[in-house]
């Protein structure tokens, strides 16, 4: 049976879905997953095993067998450490098939067989009873349930189910109890992920400032959380305005509600700014005392900072208040943290709520169309002063053509003669029609909602192009080499194209750099051994999904989060000229790339650089050349490649420092995909 995924194709712009084998699914699952990453947790998996020590001896100390419900198992760890504590059984859950199958086969290799039992259903679906899936209530219960957010998995409906269906009143939980944390402050940078600033363009007309509509400053923006590793983020780039402050806590021992609900902390303002982001995260104690725990706070917040523990599967949240309010130190005001079964937001408040939750904020929506188009990075690009002086520097005052998704290129050349900007999705329309309005704009440039290969000369006004400009960037694009759709675009508009028109950028470069990563290697690490347990069958499986689509294909991640040193000397790979219509045939490039520092190659990582005149660049990736001891300065508002090079993944092989790496990358124009393969010198046949 065949199933249909959705990918990218850099040829059309667009998201497609497109027929794959039936496993390919379950291997992008599992090649995709965080399971590596959780195992690798020590501080995680430590703290589990003592909380689970300490649940079962109570149960016992009280003349009970220990039965254990474990909801969301995975590899069934969490239940082989309950065995291993002296539980008499354990119920392990997991809706995902194949996780399910694997977990059956890890606690076989185990030994645990006769003692748990892996039940592939959702927790809701679960039975009791003499047929049923499990006999009687189990008295602990234990679950990883838990996203960045807390609650955005599910837990809350998943916890008052089993409450009140699948264990007993008062049952013992680990974790027993979660807090949730706020941090009030101002961030002109974090804010800049939300808002649009004024746009300064200096012309040959004097300085122009392009404002944004009314309807984007009062636009409460996304509801979605932005997660990321808040360690990452300098000190420099927020003001501090509250204390950390105990935002709400969940005992998973009781009955939990998923109903929706709002928790206020009064304080007062350490100082006086303007509030407008709330930095959270969350703890979670494995024992009522509260004596284990295990917590999520950046480095600042930690009683020991030296003990921080990296993870990636869980992180920190930041979110945006609706509209930016002025604190004044010592004046106290209300901080509330709303939720409802998945999403927390927060709002500012003179007074807190009553009592009774009346004042209940509904969840934030996007109104202004911005949001929905535009990611996070995308609002930080845009606002990127330097990268608009640099777009602005490189263009002239001449008949112009631009394309883009909320092309911000036709804002800077709105002094020009004329200027036709193309926006296919109606989205898009919508949102650079009000910025033109709000600039009076809407008389000088005009906006064709056709997609490119539908563009007649009657909708130019029999008019030719003499600059088509993009910058570019489009809004399904994953990869760095997925906005080469640009390139498209200018092959399909040739015929609209006048004599001696410049495109601009003129050319793009594929660059790569091999890495050596701090800890982003371990998302991709076996693990092998996990606190004792052979974990083993997890890594296979991890090993047999990448290899069946994955292998060679790179993935996306947001490199200024994720510090690395480069070990080579940048080397760029394959150019693509865009004063030409695409090739027909694929272009390739082989070649080696000298390692000129010690360290481990845990990867390949790839951007690109667009060209926007002989004189001008604009880098995804690289900002800077890389220090002496080779630490990188990445684009904060891009995402870069990163091809991981399994061998040096794996703690088990033993690896002799090599002399290169080789590489072999194509770009298949009628696909606009790009293949690659990275190999250690040594590792050659």
């Amino acid at each position: 049976m065949k199933v249909f995924c959705s990918r990218a194709n850099p040829t059309t712009g667009s998201v497609e879905w497109l027929e794959e084998d039936e496993h390919y699914d379950y291997h992008q699952e599992i090649a995709r997953s965080s399971y590596a990453d959780m195992l690798h947790d020590k501080d995680r998996n430590i703290k589990y095993y003592q909380g689970i020590r300490a649940a079962v001896s109570r149960v016992k100390d009280r003349g009970h067998k220990a039965l254990v419900l474990d909801i969301g198992t995975g590899t069934g760890l969490l239940s082989m450490m309950a065995l291993t504590a002296g539980a008499d059984f354990c119920y392990a859950i997991e809706v995902f098939k194949p996780m399910a199958e694997a977990a059956v086969k890890i606690v076989e290799k185990n030994g645990f067989s006769d003692k748990i039992k892996v039940i592939n259903k959702h927790s809701t679906e679960v039975t009791i009873g003499p047929d049923g899936d499990m006999p009687c209530r189990a008295n602990i219960l234990i679950t990883e349930l838990f996203d960045t957010e807390l609650i955005g998995e599910g837990a809350l409906p998943s916890y008052e189910h089993a409450h009140r269906h699948l264990v007993q009143e008062n049952c013992e939980a680990v974790p027993h109890r979660a807090t949730v944390y706020a941090q009030l402050v101002e961030s002109r940078r974090m804010w800049s992920w939300n808002k649009l600033f004024p746009v300064h363009v200096k012309t040959s007309l004097g300085e122009q400032v392009i404002v944004p509509p009314l309807e984007l400053e009062k636009c409460p923006g996304a509801p979605s959380v932005c997660d990321i590793q808040l360690n990452q983020v300098s000190s420099a780039d927020f003001s501090v305005l509250s204390e950390v402050l105990p935002m709400f806590s969940v005992d998973f021992s009781k009955q939990v509600s998923s109903s929706a609900a709002c928790h206020s902390r009064q304080f007062e303002p350490l100082a006086s700014g303007q509030a407008q982001v709330v930095l959270s995260w969350w703890d979670i104690e494995m024992d009522p005392e509260g004596k284990i725990r295990c917590t999520m706070a950046p480095f600042w917040a930690q009683s020991d900072p030296k003990e921080l523990q990296w993870r990636d599967h869980w992180m920190q949240c930041v979110y945006f208040l609706p509209q930016e309010e002025t604190v004044v130190r010592g004046s106290a005001c209300c901080l509330v943290a709303h939720h409802d079964d998945y999403c927390v937001w927060y709002s500012l408040q003179s007074t807190s709520p009553d009592e009774n939750g009346r004042v209940h904020q509904m969840r934030p929506v996007c109104d202004c169309q911005a949001h929905l188009l535009w990611n996070r990075p995308r609002f930080g690009e845009i606002n990127d002063q330097d990268r608009t002086d640099q777009y602005a520097q490189a263009l002239r005052t001449v008949s112009v053509l631009l394309f883009g998704s909320g092309s911000q290129s036709s804002l800077i050349v709105w002094c020009s003669l004329q200027v036709f900007t193309i926006e296919s999705s109606a989205a898009s329309h919508k949102l650079m029609k009000r910025i033109f309005n709000a600039n009076h704009l809407e008389d000088k440039i005009n906006i064709i909602k056709k997609r490119p290969e539908l563009l007649t000369s009657a909708d130019l006004e029999g008019k030719k192009v003499s600059l088509l400009v993009g910058e570019p960037f489009f809004t399904t694009s994953l990869l760095p080499w997925h906005n080469l759709y640009f390139w498209y675009v200018r092959t399909t508009l040739d015929q609209h194209l006048g004599p001696g028109a410049v495109v601009m950028p003129q050319a793009a470069s594929l660059h790569a750099v091999i890495v050596e990563f701090r800890d982003l290697w371990r998302i991709r690490s076996p693990c092998g051994d996990c606190e004792g347990f052979d974990v083993h069958i997890m890594d296979d499986m991890i090993k047999r999904a990448l290899d069946f689509q994955e292998s060679k294909e790179a993935e996306p991640h947001p490199l200024w989060e994720y510090p690395c040193r480069s070990l080579s000397e940048p080397q760029q790979i394959l150019t693509f000229d865009f004063q030409q219509p695409v090739p027909q045939q694929p272009m390739c490039a082989e070649g080696s790339m000298k390692l000129r520092r010690p360290g481990r190659s845990h990867g390949a990582v790839l951007w690109m650089e667009y060209h926007l005149t002989p004189d001008s660049t604009v880098s995804t990736g690289l900002l800077n050349p890389a220090e002496d001891k080779g630490d990188c300065c990445w684009n904060p508002h891009c995402k870069q490649a990163v091809y991981f090079l399994s061998t040096t993944l794996d703690p088990r092989v033993p690896l002799d420092a090599p002399q290169s790496v080789s590489y072999a990358v194509e770009f298949h124009p009628h696909t606009g995909d790009v293949t690659m393969e990275f190999r250690l010198a040594d590792t050659l046949d």
